[in-house]
């Protein structure tokens, strides 16, 4: 059995209650996996041609109020 598999059979076995608290603790670890990954994607200037398209947009008027 892989190590994905133990893990899939032990949350199958979760009660309620302890499903319900794995699953708000796996949302909060995927949020913050995220966050870091996008801290470190803009830190290496991944998000530049990004940022630049958005604001060159905004300056020739083509965005709107949200």
């Amino acid at each position: 059995m892989t190590r994905l598999e133990q893990i899939e059979k032990s949350v199958a076995e979760l009660d309620p209650k302890e499903l319900e608290a794995f699953s708000a603790w796996f949302e909060e670890f995927q949020a913050e996996r995220w966050d870091r990954q996008i801290e470190a994607d803009a830190s290496a200037g991944k998000l530049d041609a990004l940022a630049d398209k958005a604001l060159a947009e905004f300056r020739a008027g083509k965005t709107r109020p949200l």
